[in-house]
């Protein structure tokens, strides 16, 4: 499980307290499988208290707003797990089949530092594909090339985009020389799922989303 709890300070978020309440909402999204911030809050944690209250004590000991934002869970009856946390702000959980726990803690790392968004070309929804080769498109006519000569600029630029943002096609962090794919081969493994949480992550940069997070966040303070 792989939960993202959000506060206002790093002097906070590296609190005890903080800790302590994200390790238990953690717990509770393994223990109920339960991953929806609004449902999730309605679970109760061991002591028998409601996620969300034991937030709203949390928020009225630290005096800053605490929120659930997300979380995921990954499943597997016999498949290796590896897990990578970067400082506060990124975690990286994988499940894989085969290789060891080297591998699996090798490959967790490198999705938190390359962020592929996919395992393989096939998992990325043909709508991105289609967004890109618009554009891609578009750049390619501008070169005023043949036709023929455009098509092939395309499919190398799509190829290119698709090797980039998967975890397959990704040049392994830790020997650029080698893809994933390849190393992967190499272990006799494969990655079935992998889940990265970075914070803040979708707020800063989907400004058009920003006010709406950024109201919901009030509104349930003033709630609390």
């Amino acid at each position: 499980a792989i939960v993202e709890v959000n506060c206002e300070t790093d002097f906070v978020a590296k609190g005890d307290d903080f800790q302590n309440f994200a390790n238990a909402v953690a717990q509770v999204v393994l223990e109920t499988g339960v991953v929806d911030p609004e449902q999730l809050a309605e679970q109760k944690l061991p002591s028998g208290q409601r996620v969300d209250e034991a937030r709203r004590e949390l928020i009225a000991k630290i005096g800053e707003n605490v929120q659930i934002r997300r979380a995921e869970l990954l499943q597997t009856e016999n498949g290796r797990i590896g897990v990578y946390r970067h400082g506060d702000r990124i975690g990286v959980v994988v499940v894989m089949e085969g290789g060891d726990d080297t591998v699996v803690r090798d490959v967790a790392m490198h999705i938190a530092a390359s962020k592929p968004a996919a395992i393989s070309a096939d998992d990325v929804p043909a709508e991105v594909i289609a967004r890109e080769r618009e554009i891609f498109t578009a750049q390619a006519k501008e070169s005023g090339k043949p036709d023929n000569i455009i098509e092939k600029m395309i499919e190398g630029r799509i190829n290119k985009f698709l090797k980039e943002i998967t975890l397959l096609g990704q040049p392994f962090v830790k020997n650029p020389d080698q893809t994933v794919e390849q190393l992967l081969k190499e272990m006799d493994a494969v990655v079935n799922q992998f889940a990265r949480l970075e914070v803040g992550e979708g707020i800063e940069k989907k400004e058009e989303n920003f006010a709406e997070e950024v109201a919901k966040q009030a509104a349930a303070a003033q709630k609390s």
